[in-house]
This record gives C-alpha cells, structure tokens and sequence, in this order.
C-alpha cells in the first residue's frame, strides 16, 4: 500500500461496523491490488461503492459515500 492507501484504508476501517471489519478489509485489500495492476475502472468502483458502504456505521455512510463518489468522479468511464 502506498500511502494514501494506507490513509483511506485507515479512515474507512474507523467507521466500518466492528463485525464487519475482516469483510472491509478484504475489499480494500481487492481495490488496492486493482490499482496497482491498471485494472481499478469506473466499472469497479460503481460496484465497491455500495458494498463498502452496506459496511459502514450508519452515521458514517454519507460522509463516506460523499468522498468516495468525488473519487470515482476523477476515473474514466
């Protein structure tokens, strides 16, 4: 991980659900790997996205959901 990965993964690991801390990991460890490999498109994101945020603490979801969908905004479709 570089070290904005390693911020964004520390900033959403902070409000993912306790029991669904592992589940988090995993698709970050997934998303990561598919920016290094070239493969992380608009297309991934717009699948990640919901599924990050069904494990979010409920009062964090749109604060996530915000800054992830600025990020998406800069990849192209």
């Amino acid at each position: 991980m570089n070290q904005g990965q390693e911020q964004f993964f520390a900033f959403i690991l902070e409000r993912v659900q306790e029991n669904k801390v592992e589940e988090a990991k995993a698709l970050l460890a997934e998303s990561f790997k598919k920016q290094s490999e070239g493969t992380f498109t608009y297309d991934y994101i717009s699948k990640f996205i919901p599924t990050m945020i069904a494990l979010l603490k409920p009062e964090n979801v749109e604060e996530v959901q915000s800054i992830m969908v600025q990020f998406s905004k800069n990849l192209k479709h």
